[in-house]
């Protein structure tokens, strides 16, 4: 990644609050000059399944107008976040708009979904949490991405 973003003015954007802990370990391997901001973002609620509706609940802070910015999310399950995502920094004027997931979804459909760049792993279509995936703001401290019903049933870990 370092490669791709030589000499650009890039800005990692961490997509709250899921990519928190995935932002962290990405930027720490970063040797370019770069600079972070947050944004957060819901189509969750407290539920296991995506509403489809994207509310943005805290904005960037920053002036993404002909910056690089590299969106850092969680996890691609149903697009509606990404493709929300990089309409929005594409509207702001971002010179260019990459994406790095953790996970993705088998299943997703990826034809209407903007390219995913750099992308972890792929997984079945099932609810996730841990490093950083929650459920109903549970589960994020785990240090290992689990199902959600391979958890002990009083959730204590």
């Amino acid at each position: 990644m370092d490669t791709d973003y030589a000499g650009e003015n890039l800005l990692v954007v961490c997509v709250l609050k899921g990519s928190y802990i995935f932002t962290a370990d990405l930027t720490r391997r970063l040797t370019i000059p770069h600079e972070i901001d947050f944004i957060a973002v819901s189509s969750y609620g407290d539920g296991t399944t995506s509403s489809g509706n994207v509310v943005v609940t805290q904005d960037l802070q920053r002036d993404i107008r002909d910056r690089h910015v590299l969106l850092v999310e969680d996890i691609v399950d149903t697009g509606a976040t990404i493709r929300f995502l990089v309409a929005t920094c594409e509207e702001r004027g971002a010179a260019s708009v990459r994406i790095i997931s953790l996970l993705m979804k088998e299943g997703t459909d990826e034809e209407n979904l903007p390219e995913v760049q750099y992308l972890g792993f792929r997984i079945p279509p099932v609810f996730v949490v841990g490093y950083g995936l929650d459920y109903a703001e549970r589960f994020r401290h785990l240090p290992y991405v689990a199902t959600l019903s391979g958890l002990p049933e009083s959730g204590e870990i």
